[in-house]
């Protein structure tokens, strides 16, 4: 940075103008009257050798060329009263109030956090006031004196998984200390966000049990959920490899006797608030009907395997856009139509299309009996996904409830959602009965103009409906 000279006053000068305006607002204090008197008489020549000075000064500052667009300075002389100001201002200051009911231990604690120096050695101390929380519940929960049925009930895990969670997400969740505070601790920054995902509790009663600020329990959740995408979706919800392909289709074609069926899908909804931008896209026609009055909603679709686990999720679609098309602008979709996926069925609802690697119940009025035996086998595929949807809804009640997150913020947090249930079912976690859910998800019969495009797949079902009902009559044991 350049800085053009300027003829600043040295030191001996600036003392000189500091002195004469101090001796000349000295003259208005009544105890210097017969002082200045005084020095009138006996000296006035000295007064106006001092003037004549000051003038030459002046006339040589004139004389010089000062550039007047680099900065203006103003040199104001302190006023007679400047330290009386000071001290008024100060006492003006407000000083804490203490609450009556408050032990003397808070008090002390309050006083001695967070402080800064102001106005010198000598001047007054502000102070960083804390609000002390109780943290007894949660210091319950974390301790060994917790069953582990209470801390599964509250976190919807048991004990170990969470202390898996936990080391899976050190890295990711812990925070510095600081001078001020220390930072909380990563364990209770995962509880934080399992409790409010696990319970859909207000942020005013999260931050009651564990002893933390309302908005600091907001941000740890989001963060959490951030840390889980980034971290555990890699690793827990991904779709399988070759080989684990083919343990879910024989364990699909157990259950159905439909060969190549690598998983089942389907569509659920979640209730958000009405978003300012695009309103009428998430409106909700159905639930709109079903609970008489406005809905709004987004989507969660997923592919799941045979134990309910997810292999595959698109999330964040508006909640008016039917199960078809939002199939349609999926990354699964687009994979199966780039030839990435082969020799691979997934069975869907009547609310998605017939297509090469979709299979979908018939939906005619007059069945046959192969075309009946099909959709009950198609069926006992479907409902895995559908059960695996619920145990979702009714693991984190938070799904359940009409949900404050912001829409952009969303996806991340069902994300979270779907990779905790993941962890929960490969661990073997089971939901308590009371804990269920009923899913109200309304399904939409897709167009049959999108199922006659697919002239491949309509043989390709009506050979397995055929095939199906004649191992049925032939004894084969397929279920």
């Amino acid at each position: 940075m350049e800085i053009s000279s300027i003829p600043f006053l040295n030191q001996e000068e600036y003392s000189y103008f500091y002195s004469f305006f101090q001796e000349l607002d000295n003259n208005s204090n009544i105890g210097n009257i017969s002082i200045n008197k005084r020095r009138k008489i006996d000296d006035p020549a000295g007064e106006n050798n001092s003037l004549k000075e000051i003038l030459n000064t002046i006339s040589f500052l004139d004389d010089l060329d000062i550039p007047n667009s680099t900065f203006d300075l103003d040199f104001q002389k302190p006023s007679s009263n400047f330290a009386s100001e000071t001290t008024e201002r100060v006492r003006k200051t407000p000083p804490p109030k203490f609450d009556g009911g408050a032990s003397s231990s808070t008090v002390a604690e309050e006083m001695v956090s967070g402080q800064y120096h102001g106005g010198g050695a000598g001047g007054p101390q502000r102070r960083l006031w804390v609000k002390e929380r109780s943290k007894g519940w949660w210091e319950f929960y974390n301790s060994d004196e917790c069953p582990d049925m209470e801390f599964k009930k509250a976190f919807r895990m048991s004990k170990a998984t969470f202390n898996m969670i936990c080391d899976e997400l050190d890295s990711a969740v812990t925070k510095k200390d600081t001078m001020l505070r220390m930072a909380i601790p990563v364990r209770q920054r995962v509880a934080v966000c399992l409790y409010r995902l696990a319970t859909g509790d207000p942020l005013r009663t999260v931050s009651g049990l564990f002893g933390l600020g309302i908005s600091t329990c907001h941000k740890l959740v989001l963060e959490v959920c951030a840390a889980i995408r980034t971290v555990l979706m890699p690793k827990y919800l991904q779709w399988p490899n070759e080989a684990r392909l083919e343990q879910i289709k024989a364990e699909f074609e157990s259950i159905s006797g439909i060969p190549n069926v690598s998983g089942s899908i389907y569509t659920t909804h979640i209730s958000i608030i009405a978003p300012k931008v695009s309103p009428a896209a998430y409106f909700n026609k159905k639930h709109t009907e079903r609970n008489q009055k406005p809905s709004y909603s987004t989507t969660v679709q997923g592919v799941v395997d045979p134990h309910g686990v997810f292999t595959d999720i698109c999330i964040g679609y508006p909640g008016s856009m039917p199960d078809d098309k939002i199939l349609e602008k999926s990354a699964l979709s687009q994979r199966f139509n780039m030839g990435h996926l082969k020799d691979i069925q997934v069975v869907g609802s009547t609310s998605y299309p017939l297509l090469d690697w979709l299979l979908v119940p018939y939906t005619s009025q007059n069945q046959t009996w192969s075309q009946h035996s099909f959709n009950e086998k198609i069926g006992e595929v479907q409902k895995v996904a559908k059960d695996a949807f619920m145990r979702l809804k009714g693991r984190w009640t938070c799904l359940q409830k009409r949900t404050e997150v912001k829409l952009q913020d969303l996806p991340v947090v069902l994300g979270a959602c779907c990779v905790l249930h993941n962890i929960c079912e490969m661990n073997n976690e089971t939901m308590d009965a009371d804990l269920g859910f009923e899913l109200f998800d309304d399904e939409i019969v897709a167009g049959e103009n999108a199922r006659g495009k697919m002239v491949n797949a309509v043989q390709v079902r009506d050979s397995i409906a055929h095939n199906l009902l004649h191992h049925s009559h032939g004894g084969s044991g397929f279920r």
